[in-house]
């Protein structure tokens, strides 16, 4: 099978295959990287390319699609229950997150800058709360450990022993 896919030409040293969120193929490739081998390394991967091609799809089908309404109800509802649900399990962990933001990201539930600020996707409210609760505790966690290393782990599993239970509704 051949797919459609669009280039995107940049300083890097190697090609990179992405499946969008759409479904959509992209091609990520040096700037004098040639036509003719950026078609060879897709015919080279194509299995790769099918099946994840074939987990998009099925990805976006099962993706709840709110309405512009449902969206303003999920953002209300985080900016409401996340803060105190940080807050309560900051004190739990001992941590001080330096502010909480609500955002609209698409790809991230969460996430922790630098200066320990949180954000979180309105997004997440769509999980069960059981999994809400696993974001804000990995994203506090962040605070003490920038990785995603045993330590980080430790932490998470020391608060939320079935941390990886809960990771999984998120993946559904």
């Amino acid at each position: 099978m051949t797919y459609t896919y669009e280039i995107i030409r940049s300083n890097r040293r190697t090609l990179a295959l992405e499946i969008t969120e759409n479904a959509e193929l992209l091609i990520r490739a040096p700037r004098r990287c040639s036509s003719a081998y950026i078609q060879a390394f897709v015919e080279k991967k194509q299995v790769w390319v099918e099946t994840h091609m074939e987990k998009q799809l099925l990805r976006a089908q099962a993706r709840p699609q709110a309405s512009e309404e449902e969206c303003l109800a999920l953002m209300k509802r985080a900016r409401t229950e996340l803060p105190p649900l940080v807050e309560r399990y900051a004190v739990l962990m001992g941590l001080t997150p330096k502010g909480i933001k609500i955002t609209s990201a698409k790809k991230r539930f969460g996430s922790c800058n630098s200066k320990n600020s949180l954000c979180f996707s309105y997004r997440l409210m769509q999980y069960p709360q059981a999994a809400i609760e696993y974001v804000v505790v990995h994203e506090l966690a962040h605070i003490s450990h920038k990785n995603h290393g045993a330590d980080f782990y430790a932490l998470v599993k020391s608060v939320l022993p079935d941390y990886k239970a809960r990771d999984k509704l998120l993946k559904k």
